[in-house]
């Protein structure tokens, strides 16, 4: 009897403990909400890497499951129609970060045009010594990180990021070195965001919370992009769904993506920080899975096409933005920096493109924007450039270069009937055709 006292004390004590604890860990919460709530929003950019519009559940996948995003894009101001200017990964994530199209910003492709080797390591310092000018210039963007400072924001990088060291991005922190010597060209050390855990963003957000200030966190993951190496338990899943083991690879991928989103919401809800954080969802370009090869289809990654370019865009801060599943009004991912800016009431500057898609009178107003795509190992945007579009809907128009696609012939679609761009109808709507290469010109010659 007295040993069942003992055991009934001892449950006592600890469950008093327990509850002592948790109390004062919702006290340290309530706390930090406080703080926070005095500060400007925190901000999270969340790029997918190399993932079509059409692979989310939420955007009608019947094979590919992502409850995680399917659950924020019904919380946030979802575009269903976003778009990226450009197919390739590091021109389009320039855009991302400073707001400019391609054109503008200087970043026209993965590569500098260099020459290739045999031998590998010189091979690979041909390409280092060949974009080292690049990255120079990129340096003098302002980019977005560079414009919070002023509001007190310190910012962190972690995942893809092409243009050498993060601090080049104006990142006060990062995982890239973007020491070509050390292997650094995308993202060296970044890559393993997503891929092996959330440890280093974890730390970072930390370190913010120490120091009360506000931050900028870059959350772009090396995912769903190849290597296609899955969790077993996800390809398990997929197998049962195809016979392709490439296109099972790829959705599992996906998920596994979505996974890793879900672990990035619930660790800045640990913190108690969603209630101000702005949260900004965009893809930097399309994938399309073969099913008998490790590689995309042509009509995808690099293409003008919407497979290659088109990707929902989502705006989530809770209480602040009316959540809105938006499937008619067309954005773009220059529209992500202007955006912020307005949420902040920081004036835009007159060269940025983009309008903040919380104006609704300026985005109902705005029937125009652009693509542009390069070579992936460019030069001068005179002799890179393949293509040009413009999208006014329900149009699309695709400009191929006379001379570097002079085989192939100006499509014209109407997207809203035909997304998937199968019937060209610009031989019989040549007064649509010309008005549309009219504004490219236009759009080419440096007008916003």
């Amino acid at each position: 009897m007295r040993t069942l006292n003992k055991i009934g004390f001892i449950i006592f004590i600890v469950g008093a403990l327990v509850s002592c604890g948790n109390k004062a860990n919702k006290e340290a919460v309530k706390h930090q909400k406080k703080i926070v709530a005095e500060q400007p929003p925190n901000i999270v950019f969340i790029l997918s890497d190399d993932q079509s519009w059409t692979d989310y559940s939420f955007m009608g996948d019947k094979n590919i499951e992502t409850p995680r995003l399917d659950q924020f894009a019904s919380e946030s101001l979802t575009f269903t129609r976003g778009y990226v200017p450009t197919s390739l990964c590091s021109p389009s994530l320039a855009t991302i970060i400073t707001g400019l199209y391609p054109k503008d910003h200087g970043v026209l492709g993965n590569d500098v045009v260099y020459e290739k080797v045999k031998n590998t390591k010189e091979s690979k310092k041909n390409r280092a010594e060949a974009y080292a000018p690049i990255i120079t210039q990129f340096e003098k963007q302002n980019t977005l990180p560079d414009i919070l400072k002023d509001k007190g924001y310190v910012s962190f990088q972690t995942g893809k990021w092409w243009l050498g060291n993060h601090k080049i991005g104006g990142f006060d922190y990062g995982m890239t070195h973007g020491d070509a010597k050390r292997g650094g060209r995308h993202g060296d050390y970044g890559l393993e965001i997503g891929r092996t855990g959330l440890d280093t963003l974890n730390t970072y957000v930390d370190l913010a919370l120490k120091e009360k200030k506000p931050f900028f966190l870059w959350y772009a993951p090396f995912l769903p992009h190849r290597p296609h190496t899955p969790p077993q338990r996800l390809l398990d899943k997929y197998l049962k769904k195809t016979d392709s083991e490439y296109e099972a690879k790829y959705w599992a991928m996906c998920e596994w993506f979505d996974e890793t989103c879900g672990e990035l919401f619930d660790l800045i809800d640990d913190k108690g920080l969603t209630e101000n954080t702005l949260f900004v969802y965009v893809c930097d370009n399309g994938w399309v899975q073969k099913p008998d090869m490790d590689t995309y289809e042509k009509h995808s990654k690099r293409a003008p096409y919407d497979l290659g370019i088109r990707t929902p865009i989502m705006y989530k801060w809770a209480g602040k933005i009316k959540p809105k599943m938006d499937t008619e009004t067309v954005v773009s991912s220059i529209d992500m920096v202007p955006t912020v800016l307005d949420l902040l009431d920081i004036e835009q500057s007159n060269n940025l493109p983009g309008i903040s898609v919380l104006d609704t009178p300026k985005l109902e107003k705005r029937d125009i924007i652009f693509g542009e795509i390069y070579a992936h190992d460019f030069t001068t945007i005179e002799s890179s450039i393949f293509y040009n579009m413009a999208i006014q809907t329900p149009y699309k128009l695709i400009v191929p270069d006379a001379v570097r696609k002079s085989d192939e012939k100006v499509q014209l679609f109407n997207i809203e009937e035909d997304p998937f761009e199968k019937n060209n109808i610009a031989e019989s709507n040549p007064e649509i055709v010309e008005s549309l290469k009219k504004q490219i010109l236009s759009f080419r010659a440096g007008n916003k």
